[in-house]
């Protein structure tokens, strides 16, 4: 059996035979659903519009529900060719349910016509669909009747058109110049004004009248381009709104106009702190797609920098989050240790920040001679030194004060808004996918899943600081048994052909020319890839139809929901607390508006 029809044939299984699939045939009817084979490695089922309410609730009301609305968001179905037995749609909503008691995820998809583009709002069931709904709205027109505040989220409000359909433009070449009046900067500056009652808001009680505050989008503690606008009580926070979209770039259109090789640095630059963590779920998901198995080596290899760039990236964080409490020396260290980090990075991928490292079907080059000191060098210097953070930063009691019992939520508050990651797990619910679904050889290491008790601020910055600790365990681990062996699978699909054999076949010179030149040619179909990456749980939803380049690229990121969970934990907080809880989410916006 060949590695597709194995991955086709597991796919397939995986949906058919799910229980879930039972469950609702049992409940609605098996002529109710179409189930759809894909390779993403969960059922995916087309539900009619009319009953997506109706079985969402069935969902939530399972003995082992799927408690989080993990990702919601739609295709432009009109150029896609290869549809074999799905229901005819110009347009589909899809909805990525998770339950933690399962382990599981479901997908419910919705076919929409261009003449009626609706879909109820499911806001009610899951909060945290405010802000994906309205992206939907934004990236494609989809309206959702019942929706709270349907406007804009990453496109500013003056815009024109919706960016993710097919007959939008994806290159600047295919714009008019850019210009802008005087008449048109006043139009720009005038709709970013602040409409209290748009939003529900009051200006005053009968006691007081309340200020609004702009926090950013030019600020030290926004971390980014980001805007808070807060109604304040003096320094109550009575409620606050999030805005967004100041970063936006376009990566999933981008996505469209890149070959399946070309695309990956743009992951890079998603969490520009995360490195290769970036590239991760990525090329995983086109593996999927190819039919590759990864080799021993390259897996372990990609886990050892992943876990590289894991500690980079929550060094970055306790750094900046001392340094928003008011200590200004922490970033010091913490950089100087990112820096040690740095250098272990570049001798490896030649890079640091951006190294766009990972393969399809493996990582760029391998190890090069010295690794291991290297690696050795920065494990040994690192254990001794988390535990000088630990007694200098988290046991100050200074830090103590404005961390301890501020912006506490509990799990279920987590699952109702999908935060997912340290932040999650700090409120006492272990769940790590490096535990509870191991890809690339997770299975094989020997680590633990701290946990928090309060879920409060200080909980998420100490989860930041074990986790560091259990890095440097697995990155030892990668030390002393990593594989012989190729760094890089030898598939024709994605891997172009040795240079030796190149100059030797004109077969294999034409391969190599195409492959380069055009991009390896994938077969339609649907896979998906999910990882446990620094800011929580991050994947790739990628479609394929038949082209060198992805239909459709959905990109779901842990600072998106985070970010607007801020509201339902804040209001009623104070300004002080606010700055801390910010802190502590550990976001890039970069991360949030792609």
């Amino acid at each position: 059996m060949t590695t597709d029809t194995a991955l086709s044939n597991t796919s397939r299984a995986a949906g058919e035979h799910d229980p879930v699939v039972d469950e609702l045939r049992a409940r609605f009817g098996a002529e109710a659903f179409t189930l759809q084979p894909t390779l993403t490695g969960m059922p995916v089922i087309w539900v009619a519009r009319e009953q997506l309410i109706e079985v969402m609730q069935f969902l939530r009301s399972l003995a082992r529900p799927y408690v989080m609305l993990y990702d919601l968001h739609g295709v432009d179905e009109r150029l896609r060719v290869h549809r074999d037995g799905q229901p005819p749609a110009d347009f589909t909503v899809f909805y990525q349910l998770m339950s933690f008691e399962r382990n599981t995820e479901l997908m419910l998809k919705v076919a929409l016509h261009e003449a009626d583009l609706r879909v109820p709002t499911v806001t009610e069931l899951f909060p945290n669909a405010n802000w994906y709904e309205r992206e939907v709205f934004d990236m494609f027109g989809i309206d959702f009747p019942g929706h709270p505040h349907l406007t804009r989220v990453l496109m500013p409000p003056t815009w024109n058109g919706h960016p993710l359909r097919k007959d939008y433009p994806a290159r600047a070449t295919e714009f008019d110049p850019y210009t802008l009046t005087m008449e048109g900067q006043d139009k720009e500056q005038e709709a970013l004004r602040f409409d209290p009652e748009s939003w529900g808001m009051k200006r005053h009680s009968e006691e007081t009248d309340f200020m609004f505050l702009n926090l950013g989008p030019n600020h030290p503690s926004a971390h980014g381009v980001f805007r808070v606008v807060l109604q304040l009580d003096g320094e109550e926070v009575v409620d606050c709104v999030p805005d967004i979209g100041y970063h936006h770039r376009g990566a999933e259109k981008m996505a469209e106009r890149q070959s399946w090789h070309s695309f990956i640095p743009y992951t890079d630059r998603i969490d520009y702190t995360g490195g290769v963590m970036n590239n991760f779920p990525y090329v995983m998901a086109v593996e999927k797609l190819a039919g590759i198995t990864v080799t021993p080596r390259a897996r372990m290899i990609r886990v050892m920098m992943a876990e590289m760039f894991r500690i980079n990236s929550h060094l970055l964080f306790l750094g900046t989050y001392l340094q928003d409490l008011g200590a200004m020396t922490p970033v010091f260290y913490t950089f100087t240790d990112r820096q040690k980090a740095y250098n272990v990075i570049e001798a490896i991928t030649g890079f640091r920040m951006h190294p766009a490292w990972f393969r399809i079907g493996g990582v760029a080059h391998d190890l090069p001679r010295g690794w291991e000191r290297l690696v050795r060098e920065f494990t040994n210097w690192m254990t001794p030194r988390l535990d000088e953070y630990e007694r200098a930063m988290m046991d100050n009691s200074l830090v103590r004060e404005r961390t301890v019992d501020v912006a506490p939520f509990s799990t279920q508050n987590a699952f109702d808004w999908g935060v997912t990651g340290p932040n999650l797990r700090a409120t006492g619910y272990q769940y790590d996918l490096r535990k509870a679904k191991p890809y690339s050889g997770y299975e094989q290491f020997d680590f633990d899943v701290p946990v928090g008790t309060n879920g409060d601020a200080f909980d998420r910055g100490m989860m930041r600081l074990e986790e560091m600790r259990q890095s440097v365990r697995i990155i030892k681990q990668c030390l002393e048994n990593m594989p012989e062996g190729d760094y890089k699978a030898d598939h024709p699909l994605t891997t172009p052909p040795p240079r030796e054999k190149m100059l030797q076949h004109i077969e294999t010179l034409i391969t190599h020319f195409l492959q380069v030149s055009w991009g390896p040619v994938l077969k339609p179909n649907e896979s998906f890839q999910m990882i446990e990456a620094t800011k929580g749980l991050n994947s790739y939803y990628l479609t394929s139809d038949g082209n060198t380049m992805s239909y459709r690229t959905r990109i779901r990121t842990p600072s998106y929901p985070h970010l607007q969970h801020i509201p339902s934990v804040m209001n009623g907080g104070f300004v002080p607390d606010l700055i801390a809880h910010l802190g502590s989410i550990d976001f890039v916006m970069a991360d949030v508006d792609r």
